[in-house]
């Protein structure tokens, strides 16, 4: 609900977004979001009163926030500062606003089921299972997307055995995987489909999942057979 929400925000024409497809992160203008939630007169100045409060609450927000050149309304391009989605959820929350207040009611929905998720894990398969649902998809593709959830954890502890850390160790590995079967890194193959933070597994057939699935478990069974010792080891092992 929360993305839904975001994603119409977003969509506005009056709100400027700006997608960085090397950190794969979407960019919007906090001015904007404001003038957007708020109806004031002049949202840059809410925008330099709001920051002075974070500040003095120690929020490291305004800190973290970037800049970026967006095009203005005389058609010129500015410095302008700008939030990725997960700042501008944060910001949402300190802005005491009605448009907002659906915003909040969202992420509080959101960060109870998480924490119910952590008690109990088999409440995100459940919620995995119903969203894949709504979404449309078949039960035997559903079915597939599952069992490669179930293959990849198996691969990514085995990678954790062997030392290897998550982020950009796990994903050059990924990388290799991608590359033998498809023919493209995951990148390049999102690209080829058009994607930008939608999961590239969510949007593969069946037969994509298959031929991912046997990539990650024979990756897996070949690590636990060789044992490698190091992250050049395991780039063999991809």
């Amino acid at each position: 609900m929360v993305k839904d929400s975001a994603i119409k925000l977003f969509e506005e024409k009056q709100v400027r977004t700006l997608w960085d497809a090397e950190q794969e992160k979407w960019y919007i203008s906090i001015v904007d979001v404001i003038a957007k939630l708020t109806n004031s007169p002049n949202p840059r100045k809410y925008w330099s009163v709001l920051k002075t409060r974070l500040k003095t609450e120690g929020s490291q927000l305004t800190t973290n926030c970037s800049q970026l050149k967006m095009q203005s309304s005389d058609g010129k391009f500015y410095k302008t500062d700008v939030a990725d989605t997960e700042q501008l959820f944060r910001l949402i929350q300190s802005i005491p606003s009605p448009k907002a207040e659906p915003f909040k009611l969202c992420l509080a929905q959101v960060a109870s089921e998480r924490l119910d998720e952590m008690q109990d894990p088999e409440l995100s398969i459940d919620r995995a299972l119903e969203n894949y649902m709504n979404l449309g998809y078949s039960e035997n593709w559903i079915n597939q997307r599952l069992k490669s959830i179930e293959v990849r954890k198996e691969l990514t502890d085995e990678w954790k055995k062997r030392g290897l850390k998550e982020g950009q160790q796990f994903a050059t590995l990924t990388d290799i995987i991608t590359k033998a079967w498809a023919g493209k890194t995951t990148k390049e193959y999102k690209v080829l489909k058009g994607l930008k933070k939608e999961n590239l597994r969510d949007n593969m057939t069946n037969t994509e999942l298959i031929l991912n699935m046997l990539a990650e478990a024979s990756t897996k069974d070949i690590s636990v057979a060789v044992n490698p010792k190091d992250f050049e080891a395991s780039e063999k092992v991809a």
